[in-house]
């Protein structure tokens, strides 16, 4: 019979009754304050994917509000975005005021009719000649792949693509035997006037 008994700890029996409660009373605050860490936690997580969500569709719409522009000022239909991204953010590192100043321009293009990227930036510099500088930082990016003094990009610069008929964009030769000893194709001269005024000649070390 003795073995059918149960065992109970020594502590028990010499616990008090209000030694008991207290117990009680301590275990459920570990409780409560786990439950409450929990779910401090699961907030926590939550604001911040949502936060995570808000700064992603803003970067989206402040992306396609640069493409747009790019498009307008290189008077092209397509664009690559991945780049657009890229060089966007580099700009808006280098000097955050061009944040601004790109919605500005944006709004300056929406408000008006250009039919083309010389329209607008004569039509921009009037309006504000900080305008000027924006642009030459928008064109050097997609023509020559650098935003905030780093390349951006290489061989899809656009600047290649104007002379991809006779330079390929590459660290070794393209064609055959001595190809460079043939005469380049003819390139016609341009014929269009710049739309900006001109700008102080800076020569970048090598």
């Amino acid at each position: 019979m003795a073995a059918d008994r149960p065992c109970f700890p020594a502590s028990i029996h010499l616990s008090t009754p209000n030694a008991v409660r207290l117990n009680r009373a301590l275990r459920m605050s570990r409780r409560d304050m786990l439950l409450g860490a929990l779910g401090t936690a699961v907030m926590t997580l939550g604001t911040g994917r949502g936060l995570a969500a808000t700064a992603a569709v803003e970067d989206d719409a402040e992306g396609a509000l640069f493409m747009a522009l790019s498009q307008r000022l290189t008077d092209r239909d397509a664009l690559d975005p991945r780049i657009g991204h890229a060089l966007y953010a580099g700009i808006v590192q280098g000097a955050p005021q061009r944040r601004e100043q790109i919605h500005k321009l944006h709004d300056l293009m929406a408000g008006g009719n250009f039919g083309s990227a010389r329209d607008l930036a004569k039509a921009a510099e009037q309006a504000d000649p900080a305008f000027k500088d924006v642009i030459h930082e928008i064109m050097t990016g997609w023509y020559r792949g650098v935003a905030d003094q780093k390349v951006v990009v290489y061989r899809s610069a656009l600047m290649f693509d104007i002379t991809k008929d006779a330079i390929y964009p590459k660290t070794y030769a393209a064609g055959g035997p001595f190809y460079w000893t043939r005469t380049p194709p003819e390139v016609a001269l341009p014929k269009g006037e710049p739309a900006l005024s001109p700008s102080k000649f800076v020569v970048e070390p090598t």
